[in-house]
């Protein structure tokens, strides 16, 4: 990798860290540029604007690691029930990527700066939208093998599961304790079970 292409992504890896803690509005570019020790000219040689930043992060950063942790695990699935159910179980309680007192970056960056710029609004609306696709396709796929009953519509169960999710991560933030994981969890559960 050549220097400069290190010199841009470390600003990202860096500036993420920052965003992810603190938040994307109330994160300067001041900032990013002192914790990453560039000049103001390397990040400006970088990134015409914070924004054209925070996107590079959605694509660049988020979009590898949502593919790999929310999509990928149901592309080859037998079981779409147990496959998501063992996702969320995963990325809730033993990803140590994502904190209780963070959140979902995805979600964070969608309340953040969904209202305010489309662009964001689209690259995020993409990756939920795969996020959906993959389950909707897993779970219809274990509705042909008998897994799960014909009558129920895949997409309306993809939805509830990725509402629930943000949701609870939300909830997470505000109790700042992973016990109100557990009882998301038993409640999917429950759910998947009557399915």
């Amino acid at each position: 990798m050549k220097k400069s292409q290190e010199t841009r992504l470390n600003i990202l890896r860096k500036a993420f860290d920052l965003i992810y803690k603190n938040g994307y509005q109330k994160t300067s570019v001041d900032e990013i540029i002192a914790t990453t020790q560039v000049t103001k000219g390397a990040f400006y040689y970088h990134f015409k604007t914070k924004d054209e930043m925070g996107l590079a992060i959605l694509e660049e950063l988020l979009k590898p690691t949502f593919t790999s942790a929310f999509i990928e695990p149901l592309q080859n699935t037998e079981n779409a029930l147990e496959s998501i159910y063992d996702l969320m179980n995963h990325i809730l309680m033993e990803d140590s990527l994502l904190t209780i007192e963070n959140g979902c970056p995805a979600s964070n960056f969608a309340q953040e700066m969904a209202p305010w710029n489309i662009d964001f609004t689209k690259a995020l609306n993409k990756l939920s939208k795969q996020w959906e696709n993959a389950m909707t396709n897993a779970i219809e796929k274990s509705m042909k093998q008998g897994l799960i009953k014909n009558d129920i519509n895949a997409r309306e169960v993809a939805i509830f599961v990725m509402s629930g999710y943000w949701g609870i991560r939300n909830l997470g933030k505000l109790t700042n304790n992973k016990s109100v994981y557990l009882i998301y969890l038993q409640g999917l559960k429950t759910y998947f079970q009557r399915l």
